[in-house]
């Protein structure tokens, strides 16, 4: 079974024809999706969603291009919501210094509130990270040290470097479409480096779609070029790949 731990079912594009698309994914081998929200106003949708299906789960947290929207209300939302079984994780949230489409500082508190609601509920984050490393670690770290917790580099195109000292926290690292691009070779000498048990796969749909099918719209079918690139990376058996991911992915959300 193939676990797509990182998509977005509610964009327009997606839940208009969702049902063909979930079967697309059943029939490559697709069991399971992580359906991750960005804003509040996508919450209540999400809940709906893993409600009418049993094999769709989700997450709930504030993007980092959002973090201006990251109040009370919504951390104690997030909080009513943890005891819910198919909630598997807080996010997701981060940092993105590339677009700066919010100030530092308010993408940094947010980060840490969240960080704070996976130590109190036990969830694993669900991180995005662009050109923002040095302050992501510093404070993994400095949260750390009051308590342990755990989560996923979403789409990660980082350094060697970054995904190491995250792993040794306890962290994963998610492989998207971008490691199929013609341009990634630098990304896939990294993924060469990555220990297999602490990998996942994920299509980031509607975004991101790998090659062959680069400038479509993604969806969790399209998995399977990410992972034919896993296998070619690790000169791995496709079956044997699946099978790890899939156990990754349930030892990290514990499913």
């Amino acid at each position: 079974m193939i676990i797509d731990s990182h998509c977005h079912l509610t964009f327009k594009n997606e839940t208009s024809k969702l049902e063909d698309v979930l079967e697309r994914a059943k029939k490559v081998g697709v069991g399971k999706f992580l359906n991750i929200a960005t804003q509040y106003n996508e919450f209540d949708t999400l809940k709906s969603i893993s409600e009418k299906y049993n094999d769709i789960y989700f997450t709930l947290g504030i993007h980092p291009h959002e973090s201006s929207q990251t109040n009370n209300t919504i951390i104690d939302y997030i909080k009513d919501s943890s005891s819910d079984k198919k909630m598997l994780g807080i996010g997701e949230t981060g940092l993105d210094y590339y677009y700066n489409h919010v100030d530092k500082k308010t993408q940094l508190k947010s980060l840490e509130l969240h960080i704070e609601i996976s130590q109190e509920t036990r969830l694993p984050l669900i991180i995005h990270m662009r050109d923002a490393e040095e302050d992501l670690i510093n404070l993994f770290s400095k949260k750390y040290k009051d308590k342990a917790f755990s989560g996923v580099i979403h789409c990660f195109t980082g350094s060697l470097k970054f995904a190491l000292n995250v792993i040794e926290m306890g962290f994963y690292i998610s492989a998207s479409g971008i490691i199929t691009f013609k341009n990634s070779d630098a990304l896939r000498e990294v993924f060469k480096q990555i220990p297999i048990n602490k990998t996942l796969v994920e299509t980031d749909s509607p975004y991101l779609a790998p090659t062959p099918n680069r400038g479509k719209t993604n969806e969790p079918s399209y998995i399977i070029h990410t992972l034919k690139k896993l296998t070619e990376i690790h000169k791995i058996n496709y079956n044997e790949l699946c099978e790890i991911t899939s156990n990754n992915f349930a030892k990290l959300f514990k499913i």
